[in-house]
């Protein structure tokens, strides 16, 4: 008993561990990751009700998604701060490669909306943007929880592995968020072609965003493989450069998209004046119509028979006449000249 209290004290040391500050520097940065997180969600939620352009106003709900991602991601750094034991191993596992699969989901789905939207088409309902992101994250959630299950069988077999293997098993698990990672940095740079300049802004948030990802994951996962074993210092560096790369990247989350993101939805909010039920603006050529039906209806008599009336229709003057009801109309049938009927 006094053994498992020695390797669970053990386990938590480098939470307060004051010779190798690592530890102490990102829980820090994890914990100011999330009080950042929640105050942007709540921001998110109060900007929600002011939007009034649909098109803008789908991708809110995803993105509220993605918060919740980043919000996990700083939470998980505590997972990797507390050492690899039985607890920690499956949350690690299955919580890195479904947290970052689910964050590249959100920006995949956003891109994909503005690829129609920068070429003038009409843009996905937000339930299909978010049918998107849910739908590209499940995959790796379904591999995540095959391979937990099976560590989980294994028991501590597992544990007494040798890090090499681990490490390359925890590389190999996040193969499908390399895809994501890569199918989302190709589809953001397909929103530069467009003739809509005012979508092209978040098309190149996200597109620097992923490129600084990308960027991230091959660093750590280059010292990982091949840096720590040449320095020798594996398996000590191994949690810390997982770590690193994973409050540096929900950082990168915050910092190059979500911040650009609600500055730009605070701008448009601020420009707009909101109705006060908070819909989307009728188009155009409905409110042409209504207007159109109002001056037919104004035409009519009392007697019910209709006045001559000159409508406007995309600037066509078009004239109605009345009709009167007692005098018989023949449609004229074509007849033939009397050349052609001696022809014939």
């Amino acid at each position: 008993m006094d053994d498992d209290c020695i390797k669970s004290t053990e386990d938590y040391f480098l939470v307060c561990d004051t010779d190798g500050t690592w530890g102490i520097v990102l829980e820090s940065l994890a914990a100011i990751g999330i009080v950042v997180t929640i105050l942007m969600l709540l921001a998110f939620l109060f900007l929600m009700r002011k939007v009034q352009d649909c098109s803008q106003w789908n991708v809110l709900p995803t993105q509220f998604l993605f918060l919740l991602g980043v919000l996990g991601l700083f939470s998980l750094a505590f997972a990797f701060i507390i050492q690899l034991n039985q607890q920690t191993a499956p949350v690690r596992y299955f919580l890195f490669g479904v947290l970052f699969a689910l964050c590249f989901s959100c920006l995949l789905a956003h891109a994909s909306n503005l690829v129609k939207l920068v070429r003038g088409r009409v843009s996905f309902t937000w339930t299909t943007i978010l049918c998107i992101a849910v739908g590209c994250s499940l995959l790796q959630t379904i591999i995540a929880t095959e391979y937990v299950t099976l560590m989980m069988t294994r028991g501590m077999m597992f544990m007494h592995l040798n890090p090499c293997e681990l490490n390359l098993d925890f590389v190999v698990l996040l193969v499908y968020v390399l895809f994501l990672m890569a199918l989302t940095f190709f589809v953001s740079k397909a929103t530069f072609c467009g003739p809509c300049e005012n979508w092209k802004q978040h098309g190149r948030i996200i597109f620097i965003t992923v490129l600084v990802s990308i960027i991230i994951w091959v660093v750590w996962i280059s010292m990982l493989m091949r840096g720590n074993p040449q320095l020798q210092k594996q398996p000590q560096w191994d949690d810390p450069v997982i770590c690193i790369g994973l409050v540096t990247n929900a950082w990168v989350f915050l910092l190059l998209y979500i911040v650009p993101e609600l500055c730009i939805l605070y701008r448009s909010c601020k420009q707009e004046c909101p109705s006060p039920s908070n819909t989307c603006p009728v188009p155009v050529y409905q409110h042409s119509f209504r207007m159109e039906n109002q001056e037919l209806s104004r035409a009519r008599d009392s007697d019910g028979a209709e006045e001559d009336v000159a409508l406007t229709s995309y600037g066509t003057p078009i004239q109605l006449q009345a009709v009167d009801p007692t005098q018989e109309y023949l449609i004229p049938r074509a007849t033939l000249s009397p050349q052609q009927d001696a022809g014939l």
